[in-house]
């Protein structure tokens, strides 16, 4: 039978569990020695998944537990979770002590490449055939599928409905850049009505927003592909002009000093408490706003394209943040179960409803009914993904370094006046070349 993927589109040690979420300190704690091992041992089957997001284990761990009464006990999926930036290191020992995982989140190309001759190809699988058109491009090499997208992420201008909407500005009348700059116009000249500090809190002190802000120029460069990105020998800047023009705009009407902007005060502080109109970000901001105002995603949040190609061409970037490979290097029976646990938590009546429901995922299949979807901005990219509306998430492609080192504080010095934007593109783009 064959398999639809295409490249068209474009998320410790042995066994410790770290239970905080990303970012911030946690404890751990240690299961008994050989628990998490993947192998089979009394007539049961056991599939350890190495997991990168410490924020969905709970979810995880109760899919396992769902997988393993589903198969009278003669499999056992456990979970194995090492997050907060961790996880890269933490999954290059497991490999190197030789206590290689079964099931395996891999963080984009380059991490899907390090480990591609451990990977089976996906295509065999059920759970392939579901998938939208492109998705598996981010866990694709030599042109061979060797990770499936565990979920789907978007980012562009996040936006208050509220807000907007007192201000009498209607989002779906916004089709073009000079429509975004008129809006922007008129929720700055209503500032004091509306009871906002500015219309924008872009976290200039971010070096992770300025690389994702950045992919909505560099996407189109590269024909919306993270492979044309990830092989790209340089970045010519052809969509440069359209960058400056959003960054003057927004740096005019932000929240100042720009630089001294961090996610805390953009999100937490600012955009949750109605106090700007928009922020750049993505989808992952809901789990946030819904701790502090369970609220604000369903009846406040929205989320505009970003016209990136063009003044007329907008979209939204959107990709898997991560691919879950299947290691090949184990006993057959580990494998054929593993590859058994992707297409039940993909394609079965409960790993759906999991899927969309506690783990509000974007699922990165075709078949869901955007209403089942946890929010409206998740529906809102579910839809536009389908439709093949969507940028790709070329920033997670660019050289190693690159965006730390060089694009971020070339970027500090344009937003601070201390730089042209020709210094900018140019001694980015000859840090690219030489980076590459």
């Amino acid at each position: 039978m064959g398999k639809k993927y295409s490249t068209l589109l474009t998320p410790l040690f042995a066994v410790p569990f770290l239970i905080s979420g990303c970012g911030t300190g946690g404890t751990t704690s240690t299961p008994d020695s050989g628990d998490s091992e993947s192998g089979v041992s009394d007539g049961v089957v056991t599939v350890d998944f190495f997991n990168q997001k410490p924020e969905i284990t709970a979810q995880l761990e109760e899919l396992a537990d769902m997988y393993n009464e589903e198969t009278d006990g003669n499999t056992r999926v456990t979970i194995t979770t090492v997050g907060s930036g961790e996880g890269s290191a933490g999954l290059q020992a497991r490999f190197s002590s030789g206590d290689e995982p079964a099931l395996m989140m891999l963080g984009g190309l380059p991490e899907v490449e390090r480990y591609s001759d451990s990977l089976i190809d996906v295509s065999e699988l059920d759970v392939t055939d579901t998938l939208i058109d492109g998705t598996l491009e981010g866990g694709t090499i030599d042109d061979i599928p060797l990770g499936i997208p565990l979920n789907l992420e978007g980012f562009g201008w996040m936006y208050n409905r509220e807000i907007f909407e007192e201000a009498g500005i209607n989002p779906d009348s916004i089709q073009s850049y000079d429509d975004f700059a008129e809006a922007v116009e008129t929720l700055d000249s209503q500032k004091e009505e509306l009871g906002i500090d500015e219309v924008f809190a872009f976290s200039g002190g971010e070096n992770y927003i300025a690389n994702q802000f950045s992919a909505n120029f560099t996407s189109p460069e590269f024909n919306e592909s993270i492979i044309e990105s990830y092989e790209a020998k340089e970045l010519n800047w052809e969509y440069g002009d359209q960058m400056k023009k959003y960054t003057d705009l927004f740096n005019q009407y932000n929240v100042q000093p720009i630089l001294t902007v961090d996610y805390s005060r953009s999100v937490e502080e600012l955009f949750v408490n109605d106090k700007v109109a928009m922020v750049h970000q993505g989808i992952w901001i809901v789990p946030t706003l819904n701790d502090i105002d369970p609220s604000f995603a369903k009846e406040k949040l929205g989320l505009l394209p970003v016209y990136g190609e063009s003044d007329t061409e907008g979209k939204i970037i959107a990709g898997a943040p991560f691919y879950i490979g299947v290691n090949k290097n184990l006993d057959d029976a580990v494998v054929e179960e593993s590859k058994n646990f992707l297409d039940w938590m993909y394609t079965s009546e409960e790993g759906k409803e999991m899927i969309t429901g506690d783990l509000a995922f974007v699922p990165a299949q075709e078949g869901y009914e955007p209403e089942d979807i946890s929010d409206p901005v998740s529906q809102e990219l579910y839809r536009a993904l389908l439709a093949g509306e969507t940028g790709a998430m070329t920033h997670k492609q660019y050289p190693d370094g690159w965006f730390q080192q060089v694009l971020y504080p070339e970027y500090q010095k344009y937003l601070n006046g201390d730089q042209t934007w020709e210094d900018f593109e140019m001694n980015t783009a000859e840090a690219f070349k030489e980076m590459r």
